[in-house]
């Protein structure tokens, strides 16, 4: 093989946004090593720069043609831009929010910011991965580095069981993942490819079935895993509270997405003679979540772990999008990814801020504080409210467009049940609102009595508050303008050959491609 038709195969110019990200981890890494901890005053620019210079890469690669790359590892397609974009954004708006966390908890920011990336990285690369190594070995690196995310706070004994608990419980998720794509790997005939792991399948007896089922199974276990479906959630409270805040944060978007990308090219592509079977089995999923995550986040006194059962229950809704496979509900799952970003980042800015200053997540201790932080109060409210789905914010919309989906679709069930916990979030988010705004000055939590006087000129202090207002303002104009994000979705969706091939054995295919055509106008018309 001469040395253009193997540089034609490997294609590497797709992956020029992981190759970005992978150079600001090592100019990173070297600049620590040779800066030490002056290092600090230049690092997060950096990492916001390389994510933001990645996110150019992958806005180049649109509609360029040939995706395939590294003889079909990896797949460059509009969906897996979509969602890489996604993950590495979430970076980009975590790293502003870490400045100051990090550096008055006493530990390096650098060796952080590194792990932060290296994470991204992984998640970028399982949103295109195309083979079952590939997969495995992203998958493994967005986790480990997870992990290490977690424990970060080495001198916090509930970061420390946070770690432990999800390294334990994640090693036995991945473990149940690697058994269900090694049985594919057998039951194809030692393909690896997903294509050709497809191909392999459907000319196989139905001998193997039983053999598929169980794959099936134990791959649905893994991605679960990584979405924090019930009945696999139970890291996520614990992880959530004990953790450090801006790793929460990134975790609760950076990793879903990852993990909704994963279950979208594996299971479209590799189980089409089982679809019936694993979308029964994510109905349930989707059910379980909305149900358990938003009735119990109702008892909850920390804000963190009110938040962590919030993320279970915004899995469920997205799962909705999955289940029906349409058109549309591929494009209003990815729609909803886009503003949960967000909403649910700035969410965690403004959590930050608070424990920045009061030490505490507890939301009784949240009592009147519009009396001594009126824009913090306007900034978390906002974002509150939009995750709960009121109108005109862009929670609202996210919601509306998936339930739209479904009851084309014919999920009625999925729908009135989304419906039904929906308005149940509502009573908890509204509850925060009411401590923060209604309470009488004479009511106020000691926290607030004491709290400290805004210094925006504190080291790291302005990089939170830029990201605080990239996330309130794209939480707020994203509901009003929410017709250019619904037509990037639907262009993924559409421009993703994956996709197309798999709606085409669904009898409400065309239905739900005219709902995705038609419902940017709808949403243009209810913006008004």
């Amino acid at each position: 093989m001469d040395f253009a038709s193997l540089a034609a195969q490997l294609n590497t110019g797709k992956i020029l946004p992981e190759a970005i990200v992978i150079l600001t981890i090592l100019v990173i890494l070297v600049g620590d090593l040779i800066q030490g901890r002056t290092s600090s005053r230049w690092v997060p620019y950096a990492s916001i720069g390389g994510c933001l210079a990645a996110v150019g890469a992958l806005a180049l690669q649109w509609d360029t043609g040939d995706p395939l790359s590294f003889f079909g590892e990896f797949n460059s397609d509009a969906l897996s831009i979509v969602f890489r974009g996604i993950i590495v954004l979430s970076a980009a708006v975590t790293v502003p929010m870490s400045i100051r966390y990090v550096e008055q908890s006493g530990t390096a920011l650098a060796e952080f910011l590194a792990i932060l990336l290296t994470a991204t990285l992984g998640g970028m690369f399982l949103s295109g991965a195309d083979e079952l190594v590939t997969i495995f070995v992203s998958l493994e690196t967005l986790s480990i580095s997870s992990y290490l995310l977690t424990g970060y706070m080495k001198r916090d004994p509930r970061s420390n069981e946070a770690a432990l608990k999800y390294l334990l419980i994640g090693a036995a998720s991945s473990a149940i993942f690697l058994y269900g794509i090694s049985l594919l790997y057998g039951l194809s005939g030692g393909e690896t490819r997903l294509s050709a792991i497809a191909q392999a399948l459907a000319t196989t007896t139905s001998d193997n079935s039983i053999g598929l089922v169980v794959s099936l199974v134990f791959v649905i276990a893994g991605i679960a895993f990584k979405v924090a479906a019930v009945p696999f959630h139970q890291w996520t409270p614990d992880v959530y509270e004990g953790s450090p805040t801006p790793v929460v944060a990134f975790l609760s978007v950076g990793s879903k997405a990852a993990g909704f990308a994963l279950a979208i090219r594996l299971l479209v592509s590799t189980f089409p003679l089982v679809s019936d079977e694993w979308r029964f089995v994510f109905t349930a999923l989707a059910i379980l979540s909305m149900v358990l995550g938003n009735v119990v986040a109702l008892a909850q006194t920390s804000m963190k772990r009110m938040l962590a059962y919030s993320s279970i229950g915004q899995a469920g809704f997205m799962m909705i999008g999955l289940v029906i496979g349409t058109d549309a509900g591929y494009a209003s799952m990815i729609f909803y990814l886009m503003v949960y970003l967000f909403m649910n980042l700035g969410g965690f800015t403004c959590v930050i801020l608070f424990s920045l200053r009061t030490g505490t997540d507890q939301i009784s201790e949240y009592a009147g504080l519009y009396q001594k932080d009126p824009l913090l109060t306007l900034c978390l409210c906002l974002c509150l409210l939009s995750l709960g789905g009121i109108p005109p914010l862009a929670g609202f919309f996210g919601k509306l467009y998936i339930f739209w989906a479904g009851w084309q679709a014919g999920a009625y069930s999925l729908v009135l049940i989304g419906l039904i916990t929906s308005v149940i979030s509502i009573y908890y988010y509204i509850r925060v609102v009411k401590m923060m705004v209604v309470k009488e000055p004479q009511e106020m939590s000691d926290s607030i009595k004491n709290y400290p006087a805004l210094q925006w000129n504190l080291p790291g202090m302005r990089p939170i508050q830029v990201s605080l207002v990239i996330a309130v303002v794209a939480t707020s104009l994203a509901g009003v303008l929410s017709n250019p994000l619904f037509t990037l979705a639907n262009d993924a969706v559409v421009k993703t050959p994956l996709l197309q091939a798999s709606n085409l054995e669904l009898p409400v295919a065309s239905t739900g491609a005219s709902v995705a055509t038609t419902m940017p106008v709808r949403a243009s018309e209810n913006s008004f």
